[in-house]
């Protein structure tokens, strides 16, 4: 595998996968709910191992980026699906929030406050 694999490149090998081994797209709808199972499931993993809960038993078995690789494959099926280039969305992204945001967070003194004091 590439290790500099692009979002495009991304979008392309899901694609390959889902008609070699997956018969067909599940609908959009369909993959939203999956998104949203998926993302639940990283905020679990996150609660237990950065927040202040403790694991459970059935747990130990899932792992952060295996999670988070499930949330970006499900992205990647729907940006396929509804014609969306996350790699172009990305960047336009990514200027935007440059060009809204540039000066923002320096200026937020809760971002230069120790972590004591959070």
């Amino acid at each position: 595998m590439d290790s500099k694999l692009t979002l495009t490149h991304a979008q392309t090998l899901v694609d390959e996968w889902i008609q070699t081994y997956g018969v067909r797209y599940f609908s959009p709808l369909t993959n939203m709910a999956i998104l949203t199972e998926e993302v639940g499931e990283v905020a679990r993993l996150m609660a237990r191992q950065y927040g202040d809960q403790s694991f459970k038993h059935s747990d130990e078995a899932h792992n952060l980026a295996d999670e988070l690789a499930d949330v970006l494959w499900v992205l990647l099926c729907i940006a396929n699906q509804t014609g969306v280039s996350l790699q172009e969305a990305f960047l336009r992204n990514l200027e935007k929030k440059t060009l809204r945001d540039k000066d923002r967070h320096h200026a937020n003194p809760k971002l230069h406050a120790s972590n004591e004091e959070v």
